[in-house]
């Protein structure tokens, strides 16, 4: 009697510590949840997993796409992720991301249909897809993502990467185009992480990463202007200098002056959140002292600088203020920082919890880069892999 007895009380501890176990499991769960990602996902991600822009036509972009996959493996939203790389898959790439790499603008054409309108590839969604394929693989532990992301980047070497006279290997904006003479290409500087060309040289010792990674000091510090980093430069025999736009370039009349705005708000904040021990960082940010030296005497980042470091438009956005917040952590100005992500605070929609006065699409990316980073969602290590809160 005694026995039996004793057999249903071990029973029901054991019942009991299971229920505490999923209980607090839960819990853990709970806690880790990341509510921007939800609340950027209800405005921008419908139920099939095309990333809409509401502030351009309602269009879909490849870095979009790449952007959202990032954010979903940092949430540990694998639900997601399977929607958004399968919609990638179907309508960027014919179905097929082995065989193309993924068209960079789908939306509705003059026509009507919606469709790709410009099946030519952007190598910052490119390089964006194939490291979180290559870091979803390596953390969820499925050999299709990463054998996916191996493939990607294959291609990317084979059609993105060139010899540019001048700076050496570096990759392309996209494989067509960004070639305006003879002996020179244009080139975006943002479009290149620098943890992620570390991580995929780790991945693939022999591919061109390495070299790649070698070049962005001279590229960053050419390729700036007045300190400040620019939106696009031009590789040449002479080296690298600011450049006009390749719309600008394309029509022959040379117009306007290099500017750093929205394209290279991003370096800042790719340097800003790799790991201190990232090769080559150090000389990466030493050219662009024309911005830490503004945020000493200025509360809040410019949104447009010329290639002779005179402010333009010095009122930017709030994505400006979160893209800027990690580098100005690395550069050491505290108060700078705080001043940026108190700023942050305020512009917080309380009724969807979205930033700025009208959620914009781009602002809110460059928000949940940074904010997933300060809030430790995730970290980068020196090899380029990440280190997630929910692993």
């Amino acid at each position: 009697m005694r026995s039996r007895t004793n057999r249903a009380r071990v029973s029901t501890c054991v019942a009991l510590l299971m229920t505490l176990v999923a209980w607090l499991g839960q819990g853990c769960r709970a806690e880790q949840s990341w509510d921007l990602w939800e609340k950027y996902a209800a405005k921008f991600v419908d139920p099939q997993g095309r990333v809409i822009d509401r502030t351009a036509q309602d269009r879909t972009t490849s870095e979009g796409q790449a952007y959202a996959m990032f954010f979903a493996l940092v949430a540990g939203d694998r639900g997601r992720f399977d929607k958004l790389l399968k919609w990638t898959e179907e309508n960027l790439a014919g179905g097929d991301m082995t065989l193309r790499l993924p068209a960079w603008n789908w939306g509705k054409s003059p026509e009507g249909q919606w469709k790709v309108l410009d099946d030519h590839a952007a190598s910052d969604a490119d390089l964006w897809m194939t490291y979180t394929l290559l870091e979803a693989g390596r953390i969820w532990r499925d050999d299709r993502y990463a054998k996916l992301g191996t493939v990607m980047a294959s291609r990317i070497a084979q059609s993105e990467v060139i010899l540019a006279p001048g700076l050496g290997t570096t990759i392309l904006p996209g494989p067509q185009g960004f070639h305006p003479e003879p002996t020179a290409y244009i080139l975006n500087p943002s479009y290149l992480p620098p943890f992620i060309l570390v991580r995929l040289a780790k991945e693939n010792p022999q591919g061109p990463w390495s070299t790649v990674l070698d070049s962005m000091p001279q590229l960053l510090a050419q390729g700036s202007g007045g300190g400040f980093a620019m939106d696009w430069v031009l590789a040449g025999p002479g080296g690298v200098r600011p450049s006009l736009t390749p719309a600008q370039l394309a029509t022959g009349k040379n117009e306007g002056v290099p500017v750093g705005a929205y394209e290279a708000i991003r370096i800042y904040l790719w340097l800003g959140i790799s790991d201190p021990g990232t090769p080559g960082l150090r000389e990466m940010a030493a050219p662009l002292g024309g911005m830490t030296n503004y945020m000493r005497t200025n509360l809040l980042p410019p949104l447009q600088v010329d290639s002779a470091g005179k402010v333009l438009n010095a009122d930017a956005p709030v994505g400006f203020s979160a893209a800027l917040a990690p580098y100005l952590q690395m550069m050491g100005l505290k108060q700078q920082f705080k001043t940026q992500m108190d700023r942050l605070a305020a512009l917080k929609d309380p009724s969807t919890g979205l930033y700025g006065r009208n959620g914009d699409y781009y602002d809110q990316n460059l928000v949940m880069f940074a904010t997933g980073w300060q809030d430790q969602r995730f970290r980068i290590d020196k090899e380029g892999r990440l280190k997630l809160k929910w692993k």
